[in-house]
């Protein structure tokens, strides 16, 4: 019996590193379909000579998703935007292609389709994003009916896109902004004392889950029956505030930065101008995303039911954050001549 072949679209990105890595270490051939073949060559070494394979493959084109599939155990779905760039749009990415894989999965006779979507997937959702990728869904599913839906919430560790943005800002900046904060402070009586709360509630609540918790949970859904067909909210095993999150990085860079409350509206003003730049730091559909709290619905399949217990953060988080920390009172390295 041949090895096995796994094809994962968008598998150079932040989670196919993992996945990629993972699936190299069970013996699969791994046939990695990404739009720049350079940018993946990093993945190489992940696998024996000749196990990883790299192809060009945009995931508008049928015909090249087609030939990406061909003679594949197993697909996993990776591609995703979060912001929209030229042709590189949410319809696009998130349905139309997500409907290709799923379609040309069905035709090739796959025996696993695994799609990664996102909690907060929401076909009457106020954001794009959030429609997008419940169309998406919709589309697979029809397609694919057995395939395995996994929505993550916000997903960390080294080489992530969150927690490192906001530690990068704050090399430069004197304050981390609170995102959801009341546009007035709220003023109050408490004991006799004027009580003045400049940040609410704290803004919306996330539920931040390991990458290699999420790589694991794809891994483990591989040829598992009760998987197929049904869908998996990822979250990790605590819910924090944006404002919670914005005090763990400091806790764990030993910065301290002072908190600006930043109101929605004026979040979406701000997302609105950056985000006609490629690669925005912030763009105001990513705000009206974050005006829904972002975690696991109750009642949820979630990690645990793929056999996967979560990752607590703060076990990651001073892995890769350190590198982010004041040097303060180094010893200067002094050279001597011989």
């Amino acid at each position: 019996m041949g090895r096995r072949i796994a094809t994962v679209f968008g598998g150079s990105g932040f989670l196919g590193r993992h996945i990629v890595k993972r699936l190299a270490s069970q013996g699969y051939t791994v046939r990695i379909a990404v739009r720049d073949v350079e940018a993946a060559m990093h993945l190489k070494p992940n696998g024996n000579p000749g196990q990883i394979i790299l192809q060009a493959c945009n995931v508008r084109n049928p015909e090249m998703v087609a030939n990406s599939v061909q003679g594949a155990d197993v697909v996993i779905n990776l591609v995703g935007l979060l912001s929209q760039w030229g042709k590189q749009t949410f319809d696009a990415v998130h349905v139309e292609g997500a409907g290709n894989i799923a379609k040309a999965c069905s035709d090739a006779g796959v025996a696993n389709l695994i799609h990664v979507s996102a909690i907060g997937a929401d076909e009457n959702g106020e954001a794009q994003y959030a429609r997008t990728k419940a169309a998406g869904e919709k589309a697979v599913l029809a397609a694919y009916p057995n395939a395995t839906i996994l929505r993550p919430s916000v997903v960390f560790g080294p080489g992530d896109g969150f927690f490192n943005k906001f530690a990068s800002i704050m090399r430069f900046t004197p304050a981390l902004p609170v995102i959801g904060a009341p546009m007035f402070p709220k003023v109050s009586f408490k004991n006799g004392e004027l009580d003045i709360n400049l940040y609410g509630d704290g803004g919306a609540k996330l539920q931040p889950v390991y990458v290699g918790d999420v790589a694991q949970a794809a891994i483990n859904a591989i040829d598992n029956a009760d998987a197929k067909g049904k869908t998996y909210e990822l979250g990790g095993p605590e819910v924090m505030t944006f404002m919670g999150i914005m005090k763990r990085i400091l806790k764990h860079t030993g910065r301290k930065r002072y908190l600006a409350p930043v109101s929605y509206p004026f979040a979406k003003i701000l997302g609105g101008i950056i985000g006609f730049f490629p690669k925005p730091l912030l763009t105001g559909d990513q705000v009206t995303m974050l005006e829904t709290d972002n975690v696991v619905s109750e009642g949820a399949l979630t990690l645990k039911d793929l056999g996967v217990e979560p990752t607590l953060a703060d076990a990651i988080l001073p892995t890769y954050l350190f590198r982010f920390k004041e040097l303060k009172n180094q010893p200067r390295h002094v050279e001597r001549r011989v």
